[in-house]
Order: structure tokens, then sequence, then C-alpha cells
């Protein structure tokens, strides 16, 4: 018989502010057993995160445990214990070391004043788990464990000098350094491009063979759990929709919801028309409506679709464009070490056509998107915009060019600002450009523009933190919008929006891009998304293009072995 290692039965969780009390999970019941690989999976706000971070109460004050129980049973002592019950002494003899975390986001995760060989060794002492005098030599094991190179200067490094994949290794040999029986992968690979979440995925497998670890993986992304789960457990609004084990719930799911979340990623095979939604299911349309012939984009309309594309004249045209970063300096100013982050790259984007950039973290892609509109500086070559050339950076002249050339940033909250609420938000960019004579007349073209992304009017008076993170996004496009730009850049804007938000925000970008005749600029890492959206992609690689051409040749066909690599790395 399986080893049950942990058990949460009845549990309500409530968070309370200002004398609101809102239920984020309701009734929820699952268990993990010894060696097992549970999935949890869900939409943005389903109570993912808030289960599994209230199994070691996490969730700050504001959390209120209405209902429930998680029992805890020690393998060594075979006790058990009421982790809700206990104190903050007792939790943090198990907190870390016999169930840990693998957050999803490093920056926010690690102290960012700290090194990350001291943030290791933190845990060591709180734990003590080995001798001060083997501190650093344990912390390097476990960095070579990770797979992590040159670890005696990631040892005295701060995390803003590693990049996301360094930073995410270093959160697992966190997590595990402890040697825990249960871990918590909260959405580990989210942020991250298909080759380094591949790696990321099959390092957490090998070291939970090699250590005998249970694991909690958090997702909404089916297929980046489907080869590593034993079995799922769906959420809904803080409700178990269903849990079975992964083949029976990829093969015969009765579930709307369920089969809406698997289906509603872009298909990498197809292109579509429109993306399925999750509401589609739930409203009960057949999968095969969306793949009907007449809903199949083939590639004789894709190549006249092209053809008429290049007739038109370029609005984008960029030649030679090289992008350095300086590193260090001497004290004369002298450039002593410097980063070729774009290397003399040249494309043309055309009126009505949408671009795809495509590559690795750090290929260059966001440097591309931010130079071409001023807000990083070129070291060469030249940008042009309708046949004029584009200021340098942080030039006065950039003002009229603001409004026609327009970028949504991969964050919708960093990008606004949470003292504004969204009707601020939209009405501000159409003041500095001097749109309508009044303030009344911006709040009524701001309502007819959130109308167009899907969003209610009421919607005005919200604040940021008050909405999710596809409202978010949709907020930035409507803000965007409102200028009557000719080209959007859209820089990664919508890898961290889950599966179904992510269709849901396609889809409109889709057809907003037809209304409005707009061009993007899509940079992305995800190649199913491009596959939907791109007429044309660029491949990047350390700041370079290794191939370009029509988005179906390219995936179907790729002539790089580096195109290839990327594509055989997205989950299937």
């Amino acid at each position: 018989m399986p080893v049950k290692l942990l058990e949460v039965r009845d549990l309500s969780v409530s968070f309370e502010s200002e004398g609101v009390s809102r239920n984020v999970v309701n009734s929820l019941y699952f268990s993990i057993d010894a060696g097992e690989t549970l999935g949890i999976i869900g939409e943005s706000g389903s109570g993912k995160s808030v289960s599994c971070m209230s199994i070691l109460k996490l969730l700050g004050p504001y959390a209120k445990y209405k209902t429930g129980q998680i029992l805890w049973t020690e393998p060594e002592q075979k006790t058990t214990v009421d982790l809700l019950k206990l104190d903050e002494k007792s939790l943090r003899l198990i907190r870390g070391k016999k169930i840990s975390v693998i957050f999803q986001e490093p920056m926010s995760a690690l102290n960012p004043v700290l090194t990350c060989g001291f943030q290791i060794v933190e845990i060591l002492a709180a734990h003590a788990i080995v001798p001060k005098s083997q501190y650093k030599t344990y912390t390097l094991k476990w960095f070579e464990k990770v797979g992590l190179k040159d670890t005696d200067r990631i040892y005295r490094s701060y995390p803003h000098q590693l990049s996301g994949g360094q930073l995410q290794r270093i959160l697992i040999a966190m997590a595990l350094c402890t040697n825990p029986h249960i871990v918590i992968a909260d959405e580990p690979t989210t942020a991250l491009d298909v080759t380094l979440q591949k790696k990321i995925l099959d390092l957490i497998q090998e070291l939970k063979s090699e250590m005998g670890l249970s694991l909690i993986f958090i997702s909404h992304d089916l297929s980046v759990i489907k080869n590593i789960c034993n079995r799922i457990m769906v959420l809904k609004d803080g409700q178990m929709v269903e849990t079975t084990t992964t083949q029976n719930l990829f093969s015969s799911s009765e579930q709307a919801y369920t089969r809406g979340l698997i289906n509603s990623k872009p298909p990498l095979n197809v292109r579509l028309r429109r993306l399925p939604t999750v509401l589609d299911f739930l409203q009960g349309k057949p999968l095969s409506t969306f793949y009907d012939d007449s809903q199949v984009i083939h590639s004789t309309e894709v190549d006249q679709k092209l053809l008429e594309l290049n007739q038109k004249k370029a609005i984008l045209d960029v030649q030679n464009l090289n992008v350095q970063y300086v590193i260090k300096k001497n004290l004369f100013g002298k450039i002593t070490k410097s980063f070729d982050a774009v290397k003399n790259v040249s494309f043309q984007l055309r009126k009505g056509e949408v671009l795809g950039i495509v590559g690795e973290s750090g290929s260059g892609k966001s440097t591309i998107g931010r130079a071409i509109l001023g807000l990083t500086q070129i070291s060469s070559g030249v940008c042009h915009f309708m046949n004029k050339v584009l200021p340098e950076f942080n030039s006065s002249d950039w003002k009229p060019f603001r409004k026609e050339l327009q970028i949504i940033f991969q964050d919708p909250y960093s990008s606004l600002n949470p003292r504004k609420n969204v009707g601020e938000a939209i009405t501000e960019p159409m003041m500095v450009h001097g749109i309508l004579n009044s303030q009344k007349e911006r709040l009524t073209e701001a309502t007819l523009m959130l109308q167009k992304v899907g969003l209610e009017p009421s919607y005005l008076n919200r604040y940021p933190h008050q909405l999710s993170g596809g409202q978010r996004q949709r907020v930035c496009i409507a803000r965007a919008l409102v200028l009557n730009p000719k080209v959007l850049v859209l820089d990664e804007s919508v890898s961290a929006l889950d599966v179904s938000v992510q269709a849901q925000t396609l889809n409109l970008l889709k057809s907003l891009k037809e209304e409005f005749g707009l061009s993007y600029l899509f940079i992305t890492h995800d190649f199913s998304v491009v596959n939907f959206i791109a007429d044309r992609i660029i491949v990047l690689k350390d700041g370079c293009i290794v191939e370009e051409g029509p988005t179906y040749q390219i995936i179907q066909n790729p002539k790089e072995e580096y195109t290839s690599q990327l594509i055989q790395s997205i989950p299937k």
C-alpha cells in the first residue's frame, strides 16, 4: 500500500480586508503519497497556489483558514499532526526541511541585497543540515547538482547578476538542499523559454527520482505537466472539478472545463482562425467546430496574403541595427567591457502584417523592440517609420512618434500605476497627446475602448490590484489603442497568462488588428503562440537572425538546427 504523506481535508480559505471576506478555496480534499507527483491545474484565481501555500501557512495575515485539516505524517516516526494547528515555532521545523517550495518568480523569492551563496547558507544554518565548516562546500555541491557552472562566482553573485535560468536553478537548490520529503513547485517554468523550460523540468524529474521525493506541481498549462505527473487535480473557483490519473484526464475527461484547459493552447500543427476558449466548452461548443476546414488557415491562403503584403510599402524599416550594453568603464570613461545584445539586424514590417520575433531568453528579442521605440540606446544602424528616421534614445523629438508606435509589456501589473484607476490610466496618454477637448470626452472614448477589449464600463473606477492578470492586460491594450497607433510592439504580452486567458487575449489581438488596421511586432519565445498570430517569423540567436520566412514554413520545415531544437523543446 502507498504511504500517505499529506492529506488535506475540507480546506476552506478566505481573505479578509476592510471587513470584506472573499472565499478563495472551498471545501477542498486531496492527498499525496510517498514518491507521487500530483499536478494541480486551473486558471488564474482558481485557488491552486492558495491551497498549496496553505500547507505551510505562507498566505500572510489576511488569510483565514475557515475549515479543514492538513494532516502531515512524519515518515520516520509515523506520527501525524495537523499543520493548521501548529504554532509558528513548531511549523518552522517542518517548513523548508520536511516540506519545501520552489517559487514561481526568482527575483521575488530571492533577497536582492544578499549573495546567492549566503541565502543557501541561511537555510543550512536554520535547519542544522551540516556543520558550519561545511556550509560552503555543501552549497557548491548543490549548485553543481542543479547544473550550474562556475559555482564559485555564483556563490558570490547577487540575484541581479544572474540569468533567469540560473536563478531558477538556485531556487531548486534552496528547496532541495534540506533533503525534504515533499516539494511544492509553484509554476516554476511559466516565464521561461521552451528550451530552458525543458531543462528545468528534466532537472526536477531527475532530482525527484534520485531523492525519492513527492512532488506537488502547480501549473496552468496541461502540456507542461502531462509527462511528469502520476495524477492531476483540476481546480476552478477554489473547488475541485475532478481528480484522476494523467492518462484518464487526457483520454477520457468528461468535464467541459478540463477539456477547455486542454484545448485552449494554440496548436502547432495547424493554424486556426480563432482559438477555442474555456468559455466555449462551458457553453457546449464541440471542439470540431474550431477545426472545421473553413476555420483552418491553409498555406495557400497565407502565401496569397504575404504576396499582397509584399506589394505594400514598409511601415517600419530596420537597417543594420546594433545594440551594445556597457558593462564596465575605466576612470576616463572609456568602455573596457561590453556585451553585443543585437548584431546587424535588418527587417521590414508592412501595414497590416504581424511579424513574430522568436528566440530563447537573452537572444535579443526584447532589446530590438525597445531599441526601435527609443527605450534603449542604439550603437549603430537606423530605424525608419513611414519613411522618417526615428529619433535617438532620450531625444525630445520622440513625442510625435510615441502616438504612432506603442508597446505592450509582458507584466501588465508593472505597466500600470497602482495609484491610478483604469479610467485615469487610459485617459492620461490622451491628455499628453492632446486627444479630445475635455476629460468627459476622454472618459467616453475610454469606455468605448474598454468595451472593445471585452471589459464593462464599471472597470473605469477599479485599480490594478482589483483586476486579474488577463483584465490588466486588456487595460494595457485599451490604453495603447486609444491613441490610434499604427504599430504595436507586443513584448511577451501573453507569456505570463494562463492558457484560457491567453487564448482570449490572442483572439482579441487578432480581431483588433483587423478592425484598426494595425501592424504587430510580436515578440515571444512560444512557437505555438506565434503560429496562431504571425504571418512571418524571425528566429534570433545571440543577437543575430539565424532564420526568417513565412510562419508555416519555419515551423514545418526549419532549415537551422537551432530552430529545430526550439520547436522540439515545446511540451507536447
